[in-house]
């Protein structure tokens, strides 16, 4: 097909018209987030009055809202909020009877975090919500009256728990790390709180615990993600993540279900905007189904009548089943799909009818036709570890010598997916190929594969993106002089490696949030988050309090070869970050710029790790729209030429 227009950033960026839609409980309702005064919002609206007007029942101005949950009770919404950014998360209790009445804030204490909030099925008066920041970095389980707003602690003194749950009978099971960097769980007794062992997790299994964890709704066992199953009285480790029941009066672990070659998809633990692994009925809070994932996603119907309703559902889009509600019935179900070029289509389906109807387009503004097609390859490390990946072609160009970006994910214990991503196809439509990789130490692909990064920081992590963009060259896709990083977190830690470690591989570099000290990294995780270090970056990287790791982790951080870098360098930075602080970016820009090193740096003032605001996205996008045009020769979308591009640094004094 010809080469479509160049499609201009706003566009890319301009909020979904509708988007994660989800149905109430008695199917009359719907409810899913839109604009409200330039910030996405809760709406709802009814599902079979057309006269009736969708009405907004959040007033959020300032942020958009991330998170919502219908009740039990019709009476009561619930959505979660931070401050410019520093995921210190609050919950919030809309009454919607009461039109235009404020927000009640159910968690009102500076600094607090929610860190989960769950509406169990067997008590539909109340929400269970995990928390911290109300005694310091104490992890506490809350009961919270979603009528009167009253909250109880459950989780009683239990001062050192890095995750606590609720079970519903007066018991909490209470998650500790061991001085191994074992997980523990141990079960409290009602009444006298005392503490009873039941099993113990491998530090291994994963480097964050982010394993599905959920309590079964008779409260005798947890269903669990898990690299340990037991077959005849015997328990065996695997390599994949399979779905276990863990009995939690005798601690054994029985497989409920698993597949061939394929993880358990746990994602969503880490970013609870993906789907969850596992599809739950909405009145009994029993198991309907289990995802899992590996270049598409497989989904497992493990209760007889969903398995009448999936292929109904799947059949409605070629994309991966996303977002599943439905009602308390199992009649009427609202879902979304992932989808590489039209990702997030809404439907609604009735199984007693058999018909369904398509709700809305998200971004029903960009033809879908001009954007690119994920094609999923596998690419040989040079130690022949296969490191899954995702390749995007520009439409229309012929894929020959090609400029290319290698996009990066965070994490790293995370992983990238076949889908739509914004970042993806706005390069991909400025001429670039687009390469994105799995690199050792992405979750998802087996424990052998995540293990292979330990201690490869800087190291085998590094060469695999190097082993990648090779591939692209000799595959042809790829011109070695024009080749790009961009990546965030994790991945902005890895686009900083990629120009001190190897520093004539690359022609440019984006990264945002990124780590350049792992030393002073570590030092500065949040509070609440230190103990959980000892699975993942202690174990993966290093210790820094001992002087030889500490030393070993400096000499791994892009900071100790700031002498080395001369690629084109762009930093983006929000100030209210408390994962990788602001000055993670400050001290390698001032160590750049000591140098006399040209690097252009943009800092938020409204924004953390994670960037929400629509207007600083298309700033951060524009800006680098241009700079990796000047770099390596992709295209600007000029209909509003300079819009968003910095003329200098937008915080001069740093």
């Amino acid at each position: 097909m010809p080469r479509p227009d160049t499609i201009a950033v706003e566009e890319f960026l301009r909020p979904p018209e509708r988007t994660r839609a989800t149905i109430s409980p008695d199917g009359a309702r719907l409810a899913y987030l839109a604009p409200w005064k330039g910030r996405m919002n809760v709406w709802i609206e009814d599902l079979d009055n057309d006269r009736t007007e969708p009405r907004c029942v959040t007033a959020d101005e300032v942020r958009s809202v991330p998170e919502y949950h219908w009740t039990a009770d019709p009476r009561w919404m619930l959505y979660t909020q931070d401050v410019g950014g520093d995921e210190n998360f609050h919950l919030y209790r809309i009454d919607l009877d009461a039109p235009g009445a404020p927000a009640v804030d159910l968690t009102p204490w500076a600094g607090v975090r929610v860190l989960e909030v769950e509406l169990p099925a067997r008590r539909r008066d109340i929400a269970v919500v995990r928390l911290t920041g109300r005694r310091g970095s104490v992890v506490e389980l809350c009961e919270i009256d979603l009528g009167t707003g009253a909250l109880t602690v459950v989780s009683g003194d239990v001062m050192d728990a890095s995750s606590v749950y609720w079970v519903g009978d007066g018991s909490v099971l209470v998650e500790r790390l061991t001085a191994g960097g074992d997980r523990e769980l141990s079960r409290t007794t009602p009444g006298s709180g005392e503490l009873r062992a039941i099993t113990t997790f491998s530090g291994w299994d994963h480097p964050l615990a982010l394993f599905p964890f959920v309590v079964t709704p008779d409260g005798t066992g947890a269903w669990i993600g898990s690299h340990r199953t037991c077959e005849g009285g015997t328990e065996t480790d695997t390599d994949r993540v399979r779905l276990v029941r863990l009995d939690l009066a005798t601690g054994t672990r029985t497989e409920i279900d698993s597949h061939p070659t394929l993880d358990l998809d746990s994602r969503a633990l880490a970013v609870p905007t993906l789907p969850a692994p596992l599809i739950r009925d909405r009145a009994t809070g029993e198991l309907l189904g289990a995802r899992y994932l590996g270049e598409r996603q497989v989904v497992h119907a493990l209760d007889p009548r969903f398995a009448e309703v999936l292929p109904r559902l799947q059949a409605l889009s070629d994309g991966d089943l996303s977002s599943v509600s439905s009602d308390r019935d199992g009649r009427r179900w609202v879902v979304s799909f992932s989808h590489d070029r039209e990702p997030g289509v809404t439907h609604l389906y009735d199984h007693a009818t058999g018909t369904s109807r398509v709700l809305f387009r998200p971004s029903p503004h960009i033809d879908p036709d001009g954007l690119s097609p994920i094609t999923p390859v596998t690419i040989t490390a040079r130690d022949g570890l296969a490191l899954p990946s995702y390749l995007a072609l520009p439409v229309g160009v012929e894929p020959r010598s090609l400029p290319l970006v290698l996009l990066v994910h965070g994490g790293p214990w995370t992983r990238d997916a076949w889908g739509s991503d914004r970042a993806v196809q706005l390069l991909a439509n400025r001429g670039y190929a687009v390469l994105q990789v799995n690199f050792r130490g992405s979750t998802g692909f087996g424990r052998a594969h995540m293990q292979a990064a330990l201690g490869e920081l800087a190291a085998a992590m590094h060469d695999d993106l190097i082993d990648a963009v090779d591939w692209a060259v000799e595959q042809g896709y790829a011109d070695p002089d024009r080749v790009g990083v961009f990546g965030g977190s994790y991945g902005g830690y890895a686009t900083l490696v990629g120009i001190s470690f190897t520093p004539d591989r690359f022609a440019a570099a984006v990264e945002y949030v990124g780590i350049s000290n792992l030393v002073t990294f570590l030092d500065t995780v949040p509070e609440y988050a230190k103990p959980g270090l000892a699975l993942n970056w202690f174990r993966y990287a290093g210790d820094p309090r001992d002087p030889r790791h500490a030393e070993d982790l400096y000499a791994r951080s892009p900071l100790s070869r700031a002498d080395a870098i001369r690629t084109p360098l762009m930093v983006v930075q929000g100030a209210n970050d408390t994962r990788v602080v602001q000055a993670e970016s400050d001290q390698l820009v001032a160590a750049l710029r000591a140098r006399e090193v040209d690097v252009d740096y943009l800092v938020f003032d409204d924004e953390g790790h994670m960037f929400s605001n629509p207007e600083n996205l298309a700033v951060m996008f524009r800006a680098a729209e241009h700079f990796l045009a000047r770099h390596l020769g992709g295209l600007v979308h000029e209909d509003r030429p300079g819009f968003g591009v910095p003329d200098h640094d937008t915080n001069p004094a740093r």
